[in-house]
């Protein structure tokens, strides 16, 4: 006999996430959990969603797994802010293992996330409610920021051959779409948009799970659809088609890696003993480690390319700075370390890739994070020396010896042996690509005086 599952319940909390009132089953669900009435919500799942609906201020809607005394049971939860907490709907009430599996649509999502660069999902109103962190720090935007604001704070959409949005014709049929052009705001990177849509369990639309892909990336080998770019030495077209298929390939399992071992060591899911805890922390830096060794040996392979380019753009270095010391803030929290960047009212004008030079100042901002010691200050300057545009970031590390500036600029040079946070290629990247676009990366420095290293470009008017 078909076991039919009980009718929605609801509950409320006010705005701290304090269960104010609830619905027998739930009240019940949250007692096992060690909760009560008048507490925050116990069940982890339950209550990383009630947090995170808090944040953004906007509905959310989830399957979630909880504990229910000796089994597990799904639920879909539908949490919704108003002025005074939040109201939480929840339905299925179904035993774990009863749920059937649909692999033609996990398959399918599957398949359209396989190859993309990063990923990204949104509530149905097409507000951001899961971005990729890593590729934030890669392509210049805040991920965190961006939680909660429209797709289009991101992405600008643009038309078809026939003037139609594809994401538009889906959102309006609560259908799969691919093929969406789009271009990411503040640069001049344009992507392939796909999704997926996500339904809860009474088949009710409520967002999309969406893929980006780069349409011509050159630094990772990537080319348009279509197109086919000569190399004159064919070794090199066989060594970038070897890279980018690299990267494909250890990019997403090391991304779910390091999400998975931050989930752990944050304990969002319930409470952990703290040596499990500082093991998963350990995973992810290790994660992170090898992820931008990937990315590094992408880049070089990139760099060293004969017909290797960048493009020329109008930037404000003041702003890629403020940009790149944003992306690096948790970081130097973490380090003890306090950043000044150039004030907002400070701008830079320069010419040179919006990427390209954030990436350069996210390297060297990182390594003086990583270099410096707790309770230290790192300063970037702004400043136009003749017709060169110059940022100066400085730290109090330890510095370097004379006889040593210009060995760190080489390839897989490291001063310190023993610091496994760096490839040995991040400064030889970085010049390599100041100087493509005019500029240069130098360093001044003394042993106990700290370092300073100064990015310029091409000044403009």
């Amino acid at each position: 006999m078909l076991e039919i599952p009980p009718p929605a319940v609801t509950a409320r909390t006010d705005l701290q996430g304090i269960l104010i009132e609830a619905d027998n089953r739930i009240a019940e669900l949250n007692r096992t959990a060690g909760g009560d009435i008048g507490k925050p919500v116990a069940v982890p799942q339950l209550a990383a969603l009630v947090r995170l609906a808090l944040r953004l201020r906007i509905v959310l809607s989830r399957q979630i797994v909880a504990a229910d005394g000796e089994s597990d049971v799904e639920l879909w939860v539908r949490v919704e802010p108003d002025d005074t907490g939040l109201s939480l709907q929840v339905s299925g009430w179904r035993d774990h293992r009863d749920w059937p599996v649909v692999e033609d649509a996990a398959q399918e999502s599957d398949f359209a996330q396989a190859d993309a660069d990063w990923l990204w999902e949104t509530d149905s109103a097409l507000r951001i409610t899961a971005l990729s962190r890593e590729a934030g720090a890669k392509y210049g935007f805040d991920a965190d920021e961006l939680l909660g604001r429209p797709l289009t704070r991101l992405f600008a959409l643009s038309d078809d051959e026939g003037g139609e949005f594809p994401i538009l014709d889906a959102l309006a049929s609560h259908g799969r779409f691919d093929g969406q052009v789009a271009q990411l705001r503040g640069s001049a990177r344009k992507v392939y948009l796909a999704a997926n849509p996500r339904t809860d369990a009474t088949g009710r639309f409520i967002g999309f799970d969406g893929a980006a892909r780069l349409i011509d990336d050159s630094s990772h080998g990537a080319e348009p659809e279509g197109t086919a770019q000569t190399h004159d030495d064919p070794a090199t077209a066989v060594d970038s088609a070897f890279g980018a298929r690299l990267e494909k390939a250890l990019r997403g399992p090391l991304g779910r890696i390091i999400a998975n071992a931050d989930s752990i060591r944050s304990q969002s899911d319930g409470p952990l003993r703290q040596d499990y805890a500082d093991y998963a922390a350990d995973i992810a830096n290790a994660g992170r480690h090898l992820l931008g060794l990937v990315e590094d040996l992408v880049d070089l392979q990139a760099i060293e390319r004969d017909d290797f380019d960048v493009a020329v753009e109008a930037v404000d270095l003041a702003d890629v700075a403020r940009r790149a010391a944003g992306l690096l803030t948790l970081r130097a929290q973490h380090a003890k370390v306090t950043i000044d960047a150039p004030k907002t009212d400070e701008g830079l004008p320069a010419t040179g890739e919006f990427r390209r030079a954030l990436q350069v100042l996210v390297n060297l901002i990182g390594n003086a994070v990583r270099h410096s010691p707790a309770g230290a200050m790192i300063w970037i300057r702004a400043e136009r020396d003749g017709d060169r545009a110059c940022l100066i970031v400085a730290d109090q590390g330890a510095g370097i010896a004379e006889d040593d500036q210009a060995r760190i600029f080489e390839k897989f040079e490291r001063l310190d042996t023993a610091d496994s946070g760096g490839s040995g290629l991040g400064l030889y990247i970085a010049r390599r690509l100041a100087r493509a676009m005019g500029g240069d990366v130098t360093v001044d420095s003394a042993p106990g005086q700290g370092a300073r290293f100064i990015f310029t470009l091409p000044g403009r008017d």
